[in-house]
C-alpha cells in the first residue's frame, strides 16, 4: 500500500514504530503532487525543501526517542487564509492583499507543536468567500470541489495529504469535504481559535479540519483544541432526522438519505423525524446580514483603497456591509441568538441530527462552488458538525450526510459519527 494511502493515525502510528519515516512519507507526498497537482490545482504554494528539511529532523529526534505528539512526522495542508511564518499568506487574492508573516496562526502552531510537518498552503476562494479558486474536484475534474476549502478537500481526496486545515463561515469546510467524498468537521464556535486567520466573518468564522476517517478528525480536533477531545462510544444512537433540511436537497439526495436513516435504523438506532424550531424561519436572512456587515468591518480600510482589485463576489459583499445600519446587524444578532438557544435542547436530546451536508453532489463547472445553505443553520448557531461520505451517484460523485450535535456536544458527535461511518463502511476514492 502506498504511504500516502495511510490516513493521519495510521502515518504517526507507522513513523512511532520505526516501519515508516516522516522522510519517505513526505517524498511520497511530494511525488504524488507533482503528478497529479498541475491538473488539479489544489495548492498555491509547496514548500519542499522546507518540508523535507523538517522531515529529516523528524526522523532524528525519532531516532533519540524525542517524540513532539500525536502528529509526529505527518504532513498537513494549511487553507491559505491561515498565517504560516514564512509561507506566503494570499488568500486568493490579487497582490494587494498578500503578505508574508512571521509567526504562525494559533492552529498551525499547535499542529507544529504536535509534530505536524507543514507541507504548504492549499488554494482557497478569494478572502474565503464565493469567487471560485481554480481547484478541480478529484472525482471529475469538471466539477467543483467546493469552497472555500477548496484545495484542502482535493489534496486530502487526491491522497496528497491525509490531513488539511479549513475554515467554515457558512459551509466552507463541510460542502468540500462532502463534494470531495472525504470527513469534514467543525466543533463548537471558538473551540478551536482563529488567532492568525484572516477573517471573513468573527461571529461565524470557525476553524476546520478535512481528513479522511472520524478517528482521525477526533485526532486532529484533540491538537488544534489544546486537549483531547475523546469519541464518546456508545450503543446504537438516538438520531434525529430533519425532515424539512432533506425536503431542500434533490428527490435523488433526499432517497438517500432516507435510505441511509433506514440503514441505521435497521442497524439499531433509534431514528425520529423532527422539526426545526419556529425561529430557524429567520437564521438564514439573519447570518447573511452578519456576514455583510463583519465582512464589510475587516475590510473596509482596505477596500478604500483597492476596491477594483476585488473580485465580483467578496465585493458585493463588502459593498452591502457598508450599507447596513447598525439596527439591522443587532436584530440579526439576536435572531441568530434566538434560533441556537431554542435548537440546543433539540439537539441536546438526541446524539445527533441528521440532514444532508449539501442539496445535491458537487455541481458541474468551476464557476460556483456549491450551495452552502444545509450548512449554514450550524455556522450561525456555532454548533459542532460533521460530514461523512455516504455513497456515490449514478454520475459518480461522492453524496454525503451532515450530523449534528448541542454545544460542547463534540465528543457525542464523534461518537455517533463513527458508529455512522461503520455503518456506511464507504470505501470508494477518486481516480485521481
Amino acid at each position: 500500500m502506498p504511504f500516502t494511502d495511510l490516513g493521519v493515525g495510521e502515518a504517526a502510528r507507522a513513523i512511532r514504530d520505526g516501519t515508516l519515516s516522516a522522510t519517505a512519507l513526505v517524498e511520497e507526498s511530494l511525488a504524488r503532487i507533482d503528478a497529479l497537482d498541475r491538473a488539479l490545482q489544489a495548492w498555491v504554494h509547496v514548500d519542499r525543501e522546507g518540508a523535507l528539511a523538517t522531515a529529516r529532523e523528524r526522523d532524528l529526534e525519532a531516532r533519540d526517542g524525542r517524540w513532539r505528539g500525536v502528529l509526529h512526522g505527518v504532513p498537513v495542508g494549511v487553507k491559505d487564509i491561515f498565517h504560516v511564518a514564512g509561507h506566503p499568506t494570499r488568500a486568493g487574492s490579487r497582490p494587494f492583499a498578500h503578505s508574508l508573516p512571521t509567526a504562525d496562526a494559533a492552529s498551525v502552531a499547535r499542529l507544529r507543536a504536535a509534530g505536524a510537518i507543514v507541507l504548504g498552503k492549499t488554494h482557497t476562494t478569494e478572502f474565503a468567500y464565493r469567487d471560485p479558486a481554480p481547484t478541480r474536484n478529484p472525482w471529475n475534474h469538471g466539477h467543483t470541489p467546493g469552497g472555500s476549502s477548496s484545495g484542502s478537500g482535493a489534496a486530502v481526496a487526491a491522497r496528497m495529504v491525509p490531513l488539511a486545515l479549513g475554515t467554515q463561515t457558512v459551509g466552507s469546510t463541510l460542502r468540500p469535504a462532502a463534494y470531495c467524498g472525504v470527513v469534514g468537521l467543525k466543533a463548537t464556535h471558538g473551540l478551536v481559535p482563529a488567532d492568525g486567520v484572516i477573517p471573513l466573518a468573527w461571529s461565524l468564522d470557525h476553524v476546520g479540519v478535512i481528513c479522511r476517517s472520524v478517528a482521525d478528525a477526533a485526532l486532529a480536533l484533540g491538537v488544534l483544541a489544546g486537549r483531547a477531545v475523546e469519541r464518546l462510544e456508545t450503543g446504537p444512537p438516538r438520531i434525529a432526522l430533519a425532515g424539512e433540511l432533506v425536503d431542500r436537497s434533490t428527490p435523488e439526495l433526499a432517497l438517500h438519505i432516507r435510505d441511509a436513516a433506514r440503514r441505521f435504523a435497521a442497524a439499531g438506532a433509534t431514528v425520529t423525524e423532527i422539526r426545526l424550531p419556529a425561529e430557524f424561519a429567520e437564521l438564514h436572512a439573519a447570518g447573511q446580514v452578519i456576514l455583510e456587515v463583519e465582512a464589510a468591518t475587516y475590510h473596509a480600510p482596505t477596500f478604500a483603497r483597492h476596491e477594483a482589485d476585488y473580485g465580483k463576489g467578496i465585493a458585493e459583499l463588502i459593498r452591502l456591509g457598508l450599507a447596513r445600519i447598525a439596527t439591522d446587524y443587532v436584530s440579526a444578532d439576536r435572531a441568530r441568538r434566538a434560533f441556537r438557544a431554542a435548537v440546543t435542547p433539540l439537539l441536546a436530546a438526541h446524539d445527533a441530527l441528521l440532514s444532508p451536508t449539501a442539496p445535491a453532489p458537487a455541481p458541474a463547472g468551476l464557476g460556483w462552488t456549491g450551495d452552502a445553505t444545509l450548512c449554514a443553520p450550524w455556522s450561525s448557531a456555532g454548533t459542532p458538525s460533521i460530514s461523512l461520505p455516504s455513497g456515490v451517484d449514478a454520475a459518480g460523485l461522492p453524496l454525503a450526510v451532515q450530523l449534528v450535535q448541542a454545544p460542547g456536544g463534540e465528543a457525542r458527535l464523534l461518537g455517533t459519527a463513527s458508529w455512522c461511518e461503520r455503518v456506511f463502511a464507504f470505501a470508494a476514492r477518486p481516480g485521481s
